[in-house]
């Protein structure tokens, strides 16, 4: 029929397409993955994160983000922001320089790269002269400090990124400057770091790593004094009056040194190791911060004694008499303090920690310096991700309860608010309340507020308390021994050891109208939670369902099940365990699903599957699907050896079996061909012209984990005759197979007396053996059925049952329509056929019109092995739109998918990172903010005019330079078209004071370029409008 419809119905069905669907990458939840760099601008307020991937990731109030990648594939090693501007500076590992800047755009900020630079020695100069490996942004906004591996101080000029020769501070200069009896001035090293002096704009302190310090004069282009450190230097720090250096080495040590003064010779004050006379690690970071009433602070990072702690990530923290050795989980990468006062320049206030895999922020001001609760960077991956649960439009006092169990998890948290807070939050406000539940390694489920640009941690629950294990839960890690020395205290929650690698969390499912929650993992055990808002002390016994049901010939070789704990347990307000199954044998459970309205709970394993009555607490149903040739079933995940062993013997058997069905039929296969050849031409000459579909080979029922359950499903549907519907259950298995049961409920009245028994009534074998990733039932109008309770609510309207019902079966390879309750196929959509792709990932959800608040249509929300993204209608099971989303090659990625009720998923781009991705044009959450430019602005530097014209994200320097001088050009055609005089134009009043009158005020010529050509442009302007004669 589609050869004969019309065009205006095609053109009308894309309209609704663009009106439905939508693909967008939106926003990037969790902590980056491998941070190697970080930087904070205290007037903007603003934090940046460079990661070895080349991502540029920009964090300031809860909810304003930004993003930028390099193209070039290499990890950022540094980065600088430009002092009172909106512009950054980064150094990747290649050796290049890149500008950013946050650039308004219809009224939201957006980070574009507008500029790009590269060092370039002198012809035949080894790489090493030009190897950057310190950076200063000097305090005038417009020069960048380069040190290099070879010594040599190169400036540059931006945003134009241009060397000015002139100003160059070279290796011979400095060597020629230091004492004679200096014994190291052959050999300086490398410039390990670049310090302006903070009261003296004109003088840069040079440290190199061999331990010599210069402070160098700008103006007078030569060294003023000399710091003859004998150690190798590895960070310097200029005291906030400028009287005092403190430099740390690499033995452990931090010297202080008066710098003040006449003499071009300074002198050690001060030089001690922190910790202990034995050997210790180097202290990479030294900061020591001035307080209005008492004594400084003083920030160091490393120096714990080699032998004893050098495996130890610490950063020292010492005011006063207090002296706390900060122990992190992981590396740390660098940190900064806050400083209180409008212009950041009061007490130091708050302490900010990147290690490798969190951020942690520790509170100056409160006694005991306790944690901050970052409202974003949270470490997803604290413990492994092992699985993830979406529920969309939570009811307001399920939220609240969940809530308020979170909050009395978090007492040991600082009250004070999130103290980094530049830019507006421009978003909208989150139209429903969304949960995403993560599964993890250790046994915990976390909850997080997945409504907006945030991913906020709510509450965590914590399954191990059930079980008899190793773990000895240490819930306060603040504390350290009392009298140890260094003084350690643990700080973070990235902890990614399992005592237990069999507490995994493999299934999730929430009930958001009863409260219920089931929690399955990694040796069978499935534990059934209600949301109780006091502390309670129970037992949970457990109920043992056989899924062998006595098949003989079957032998585990996995691991064993956990042990349940067989005194009461006290659990605290929050989600507590009242009922358990354990399953026989204890692998892995595959599938599960809660319907509250009927306290039923089905699961699955590689085995088979049951059905648990949770409100009498007994087994109604176990099935066994494991298949007689499925004996790699019974060996478990944590013995994948001896399966893959068991795989590679198999397929050199297949191979050995081919090779000698080759040899004999060889013979005859000439012949068989033609035959082959000759019906296969008579079958396409009587079948109408389809699709190019490849061929699918049907699988072998012989194949392993055939009776591994994919899917469960309850529906209240046909499945006797169709003038009765009734409960049922419905499971999916890898070898194609569905089976469908009746369920008998006894009255609500006697619900809590008389058993709930079920009865097999249909079983489906598709053909090609496609593994059964979905089944959804459709009702008379072609709509999926509701949720239990949803109806009860009143959120949803109740199914048709008057109209015929619908089953439909997802496999990997095709979505196939069987009416109920006869179960005959009705019409089937092919993907594996046409693309090769096959379905992982599948889901409903409902896509509203971005034009039309009253419309909107039900869809499946898939994804295939390819990465791509598919929406299916439904009930016309017809492919709709296509996006391609994920690599191919990001298996884990795939695997991670959950799609949401509203169009949108998430997927784990990394460890710690989830990917938020819509499908509907209507439901997108991204982050919309807006940065103003601070309003002080360098009084060494002109106003610089922004382009005008579209933005563009990559730019040269050629025409960075450009668009500077561009500026001026219209700043002077503004004031001739306008007929006015130069000298009546603002800008180019001050401009001809400054410039062509020789009154340039800034004491580094900072100008350059722009400074000559504004001043030879001016001139001819003035020559013509004052009738100058030669």
């Amino acid at each position: 029929m589609k050869r004969f419809r019309r065009h205006g119905q095609e053109s009308h069905r894309d309209r609704i397409k663009q009106e439905l669907y939508g693909f967008n990458k939106t926003v990037e939840h969790g902590f980056p993955h491998q941070p190697s760099a970080l930087v904070f601008s205290p007037s903007l307020q603003l934090l940046a994160i460079g990661t070895r991937s080349g991502a540029i990731k920009l964090y300031g109030a809860p909810g304003v983000e930004f993003m930028g990648l390099h193209d070039e594939n290499a990890a950022v090693t540094q980065v600088h922001f430009l002092p009172q501007q909106v512009d950054l500076v980064t150094l990747l590992d290649d050796n290049s320089l890149h500008m950013w800047t946050l650039r308004a755009h219809q009224g939201v900020s957006e980070l574009l790269e507008i500029g790009r630079f590269t060092l370039t020695g002198p012809p035949g100069a080894p790489p090493s002269v030009t190897r950057v490996t310190a950076v200063l942004t000097h305090s005038s906004g417009d020069l960048l400090f380069l040190g290099t591996e070879g010594g040599h101080v190169f400036v540059v000029e931006v945003p134009g990124f241009r060397e000015l020769e002139e100003r160059n501070i070279s290796l011979e200069n400095v060597t020629n400057s230091l004492p004679e009896d200096y014994g190291g001035r052959r050999s300086l090293e490398h410039v390990e770091s670049l310090q302006e002096n903070p009261v003296n704009p004109r003088q840069v302190l040079i440290g190199y790593g061999r331990g010599m310090m210069v402070i160098w004069d700008l103006e007078r282009q030569s060294a003023v004094k000399h710091i003859p450190a004998t150690q190798q230097l590895e960070s310097v720090w200029w005291t906030e009056d400028g009287g005092h250096v403190l430099s740390s080495h690499s033995d452990g040590s931090y010297c202080r040194w008066m710098v003040a003064g006449e003499g071009t010779q300074s002198e050690q004050e001060k030089s001690e190791v922190p910790y202990g006379h034995f050997p210790c690690k180097a202290i990479s970071k030294i900061i020591q911060l001035p307080t209005e009433q008492g004594p400084p602070f003083l920030f160091l990072s490393g120096g714990m004694p080699r032998a004893s702690y050098g495996d130890r990530h610490c950063i020292s923290v010492i005011h006063s008499k207090t002296h706390v050795a900060l122990d992190f989980t992981s590396r740390i990468i660098d940190f900064f303090v806050i400083r209180d006062g409008p212009d950041h320049t009061g007490d130091p206030s708050a302490l900010v920690v990147l290690v490798e895999e969190e951020l942690v922020v520790i509170d100056l001001q409160t006694e005991g310096w306790p944690v901050i609760q970052t409202p974003y960077l949270v470490p997803l991956h604290c413990s492994a991700i092992t699985c993830s649960h979406h529920v969309s439009a939570i009811p307001l006092k399920l939220w609240e309860r969940v809530l308020s169990a979170g909050a009395l998890q978090n007492t040991h948290y600082s009250k004070k608010p999130w103290p980094i807070t530049g830019g507006q939050n421009l978003s909208p406000d989150a139209p429903q309340r969304d949960l995403l539940l993560t599964g993890h390694e250790d046994g915990t489920v976390r909850f997080w507020d997945a409504s907006g640009v945030c991913l906020y941690p709510m509450y965590k629950l914590s399954t191990a308390g059930v079980f008899l294990t190793d773990a000895e839960p240490n819930d306060n890690m603040n504390q350290g021994t009392e009298g140890e020395w260094p003084p350690f205290r643990k700080v973070g929650c990235f902890d990614p050891y399992s005592d237990d690698p069999r507490l995994g969390v493999q299934k999730i499912h929430l009930c958001k109208y009863s409260g219920y929650l089931t929690v399955a993992g990694t040796a069978g055990q499935i534990l059934v939670l209600e949301l109780n808002d006091e502390a309670a002390e129970q037992t949970v016994e457990a109920t043992v369902a056989d899924l062998l049901q006595g098949q003989e010939g079957f032998r585990w070789k996995g691991h064993t099940r956990l042990e349940v704990k067989e005194e009461p347990v006290m659990f605290p307000p929050g989600f507590q365990p009242f009922a358990l199954v354990q399953c026989q044998p204890p692998a892995v459970v595959t599938a599960l699903t809660l319907h509250s309205e009927w306290k039923l709970v089905t699961f699955g394993t590689s085995h088979g599957f049951g059905l648990y009555d949770y409100q009498q607490k007994n087994t109604v149903l176990v099935r066994c699907t494991l298949n007689p040739s499925d004996q790699l079933a019974m060996e478990g995940p944590l013995s994948r050896v001896k399966s893959i062993k068991k795989s590679l013997r198999q397929s050199f058997r297949r191979i050995r079996r081919s090779r000698v069905s080759l040899r004999k039929h060889h013979v005859n296969s000439a012949a068989k061909v033609q035959e082959a050849n000759a019906r296969l031409e008579a079958e396409l000459a009587e079948m109408e012209l389809a699709p190019v579909q490849r061929k699918i080979e049907a699988r072998s029922s012989d194949d392993s984990f055939t009776g591994l359950v994919r899917t469960l499903y309850f529906a209240d549907t046909f499945l006797s005759d169709s003038s009765h519907h009734t409960p049922s259950l419905w499971a999916g298995t890898n070898g194609g197979s569905v089976l469908a049961y009746q369920l008998r409920l006894p009255p609500v009245e006697r619900r809590a007396e008389d058993p709930v028994s079920a009865h097999p009534a249909k079983e489906i074998q598709l053909m090609h053996r496609a593994p059964v990733v979905g089944i959804v039932v459709l009702d008379g109008h072609g709509s999926p059925l509701p949720e239990p309770l949803e109806v009860a609510h009143d959120l949803a309207r109740s199914a048709d049952m008057q109209g015929c019902h619908q089953l439909l079966v997802i496999s990997e390879e095709q979505f196939k329509v069987f009416t109920l309750p006869k179960v005959s196929a009705k019409m089937k959509l092919k993907l594996t056929a046409i693309d090769g792709s096959r379905v992982r990932r599948v889901g409903v959800a409902w896509f509203g019109s971005s034009r039309s608040e009253d419309y909107g249509e039900s869809g499946l929300t898939v994804l295939t092995n390819q990465g791509d993204l598919h929406v299916v209608s439904l009930p016309g099971v017809k492919l709709q739109v296509q996006y391609p989303c994920i690599r191919r090659e990001d298996v884990s990625g795939i695997a991670s998918c959950v799609f949401t009720k509203h169009g949108q998923g998430f997927y784990l781009i990394s460890p710690s990172e989830f990917e938020r991705f819509s499908l509907s044009a209507r439901c997108v959450v991204e982050p919309r903010s807006l940065v103003e430019v601070p309003s002080q602005t360098p009084s060494t530097t002109l106003p610089r005019a922004q382009p005008d014209g579209p933005s563009v994200a990559h730019r040269n320097s050629t025409r960075a330079t450009d668009d500077v001088e561009g500026s001026a050009r219209r700043v002077m055609e503004h004031a001739l078209l306008n007929d006015e005089t130069t000298h009546d134009h603002p800008t180019a009043r001050f401009i001809i004071t400054n410039l062509t009158h020789g009154n340039c005020q800034s004491s580094l010529c900072v100008c350059g370029l722009t400074c000559s050509f504004l001043t030879a442009v001016l001139q001819e302007i003035q020559k013509s409008l004052e009738g100058y004669q030669p």
